[in-house]
C-alpha cells in the first residue's frame, strides 16, 4: 500500500482516534441505504444493509464491520462512498446484535464466526448471480480470513476475492495488547462500555446464560471473552476461543486472492505479530505500511479525509472481480 501519514497526524494513537473522530469519511451526500432483516438457520436474525441506488447489474461488494460497528463506522462510510463513486453495489452484514436491536438467540458474535460468514456470502452470491468481492475491518477481516481459509478451493465459488483491513489475525497478541496501559484505558474501556450492557442484556433474555455478577466486574477484554464470548460460542475459556479463532496460522489454507492490510504501528495489532511472506500461501498479499493505526489512514490536509485506504483496497480487489 502507498501510504505515508500526514506531518500533522504523528504516530499510531493519533492515527487511530483522530480519523474516527474528525477526519471526513465520504464525497458528496453521505451514503443512504436500505434494510432487510433475514431470518438464520437457528432461528435468529440478522440485519442486512445495501447501499441505496446501486445500478442494476452492478458488482457486488460486500463489508464485514469491526468490533460493536454498523454502518455509521467511520470505515464503512468511506467504504460506501467509494463504492457509490464506482458505481458498484454495496451489501454490509451487520453481526448479530449490531444493527440496533438485540438478536434473540443465545448468541452473539465473534473473531472466528466463519460459519455465519459462509452463510451470508452464500446467500447474497446466490442472490447476485455471480461470484462477489468481500472485504472485512478489523474483527470482520478475521472472520472474513478464516471462511476463505475453512473453504479453501470451495471459496472461489462464492467468492473472487477478499481482504482485511486492520484484523487482529493473531489474536493472543492483540487481546494482551489492548489489555495493558493506554490501549486499557482508552480502546478497552471504550468496547466494554458498549458490549457489557448487551451482554446483561442478553441475560435478561436467556436466564442463567452465564455469570452476569462476573461479567459487570470485567474490566479487560480477556476477561469479557472469559465470561461472555468463549462459552456461549462453544469455546472452553478465551484462550481456546484466541487461539481457534485468529486466522494467522491458517494463511497459507487459502485459495482465492487474499489481501491482508495492517499498519505496523497499530497500537492493538502488533506489528512483531504480523505475518512474513514466508508464512504465508501464494495467493496472500500482505501490505505491511509503516503508519495508519487501526482503520485511520487520513490522508491531506487537516482534518484529513480517509478515502485512501478504501481506493487503495478497492484498486486491488477490482483486478479480480
Amino acid at each position: 500500500m502507498q501510504y505515508r501519514a500526514p506531518r500533522w497526524l504523528p504516530g499510531g494513537h493519533a492515527q487511530t482516534i483522530w480519523p474516527a473522530l474528525f477526519s471526513r469519511q465520504h464525497d458528496g451526500t453521505r451514503p443512504s441505504w436500505t434494510r432487510e432483516r433475514w431470518d438464520t438457520p437457528d432461528g435468529d436474525f440478522i440485519d442486512v444493509d445495501f447501499l441505496a441506488d446501486a445500478p442494476p447489474g452492478a458488482p457486488l461488494f460486500v463489508l464485514f464491520h469491526g468490533l460493536e460497528g454498523d454502518r455509521t463506522s467511520h470505515s464503512s462510510v468511506a467504504f460506501a462512498s467509494v463504492a457509490r463513486a464506482r458505481g458498484w453495489a454495496l451489501a454490509l452484514p451487520h453481526f448479530r446484535g449490531c444493527s440496533g436491536e438485540l438478536n434473540r438467540a443465545p448468541r452473539a458474535y465473534h473473531s472466528g464466526d466463519f460459519e455465519e460468514i459462509g452463510w451470508i456470502l452464500q446467500r447474497l452470491r446466490e442472490r447476485h448471480g455471480a461470484p462477489l468481492i468481500a472485504a472485512g475491518v478489523s474483527l470482520g477481516g478475521n472472520a472474513l480470513l478464516r471462511w476463505a481459509e475453512e473453504a479453501g478451493h470451495g471459496a472461489t465459488h462464492t467468492a473472487r476475492a477478499v481482504c482485511s483491513i486492520c484484523s487482529p489475525i493473531d489474536l493472543a497478541a492483540a487481546g494482551a495488547a489492548i489489555d495493558r496501559g493506554f490501549n486499557k484505558q482508552v480502546y478497552a474501556r471504550r468496547f466494554l462500555r458498549t458490549m457489557i450492557p448487551k451482554a446483561l442484556r442478553k441475560l435478561q433474555q436467556h436466564p442463567g446464560l452465564f455469570d452476569g455478577e462476573r461479567l459487570q466486574r470485567a474490566s479487560t477484554i480477556y476477561e469479557f471473552d472469559n465470561f461472555f464470548t468463549a462459552p456461549l460460542h462453544g469455546f472452553k475459556n478465551t484462550e481456546d476461543y484466541w487461539a481457534r479463532a485468529a486466522a494467522k496460522p491458517h494463511l497459507h489454507c487459502i485459495r482465492i486472492p487474499a489481501l491482508v492490510l495492517n499498519a505496523r504501528n497499530d497500537p492493538f495489532v502488533p506489528g512483531h505479530s504480523l505475518p512474513h511472506a514466508a508464512e504465508v500461501g501464494a495467493y496472500v498479499t500482505l501490505w505491511q505500511p509503516g503508519h495508519g493505526g487501526h482503520v485511520g489512514f487520513a490522508a491531506g490536509g487537516l482534518p484529513g479525509h480517509l478515502l485512501t485506504m478504501p481506493e487503495q483496497v478497492c484498486d486491488w480487489l477490482s483486478k479480480h472481480r
